[in-house]
């Protein structure tokens, strides 16, 4: 029996489901906001964003739920994402972050590490830890906020964000290319580069957080995604 007219239709114009994916946003002089700087880079790749500025970040690996740790989630940090997740897949995206940070920026966030090494199959990325005696130290991560792409984007993410100061970074500035132009901003000089929309948004959720004096995760987080093309900001 041939199927009905529709199905095809309909299959073309389903959203694609979001891919889990973590971004970290790096700051210096946070206690003082019209000083504070962030790291970010303009992407390279040929995509909606290419020579847009944006903080490192990217898809969670198989891998990132395997890696040893320095330390563990701060328990607020923790709880606001396995609002959506396990525990397992909690700690995983904190790990990616981590790990996108290091691929794009050349920057290590890490502690001394408790284990000997890292399991075989690891992302390559983790030898640079390995090397120096560390693994990502989750506990210097803060969650600022979550995104989810519009379902109308052909590529969409669920992205998280998290905040760090450079305070336990380790080695120089060098990334892998996929960022051009990686250097530290100030918030004024951030605002004025050509930015993702997503990007200016996390912008001003970081500058409200930066008002209260603590980069502490609140209670509840911000939340932004679209739902019958409206798009919405949510407390979650």
């Amino acid at each position: 029996m041939p199927k009905p007219a529709f199905s095809s239709s309909l299959a073309r114009t389903s959203a694609a489901r979001p891919r889990d994916a973590a971004t970290l946003i790096l700051l210096r002089d946070h206690s003082k906001t019209r000083k504070t700087k962030i790291l970010m880079g303009q992407r390279t790749t040929r995509d909606a964003w290419s020579k847009l500025y944006v903080f490192p970040g990217g898809t969670v690996d198989r891998g990132d739920h395997r890696v040893p740790i320095a330390s563990d989630l701060r328990p607020e940090v923790a709880e606001r994402l396995q609002l959506g997740c396990s525990a397992t897949r909690a700690r995983a995206l904190a790990i990616a972050a981590i790990r996108e940070t290091f691929e794009e920026t050349g920057l290590l966030l890490g502690g001394p590490a408790t284990e000997a090494r890292f399991p075989p199959g690891a992302d390559s990325s983790w030898t640079a830890f390995a090397e120096r005696g560390l693994a990502p130290d989750l506990a210097d991560l803060h969650l600022l906020c979550r995104a989810v792409t519009p379902p109308y984007r052909p590529k969409r993410f669920n992205a998280r964000f998290f905040i760090a100061t450079g305070d336990h970074v380790h080695d120089n500035l060098e990334g892998s290319g996929e960022l051009h132009d990686l250097r530290w901003f100030t918030m004024s000089e951030a605002e004025q580069l050509p930015l993702p929309l997503i990007t200016q948004t996390v912008l001003r959720v970081l500058k409200q957080r930066l008002e209260t004096g603590s980069l502490a995760t609140p209670p509840k987080t911000q939340l932004f995604r679209t739902i019958r093309k409206n798009h919405l900001q949510l407390e979650e």
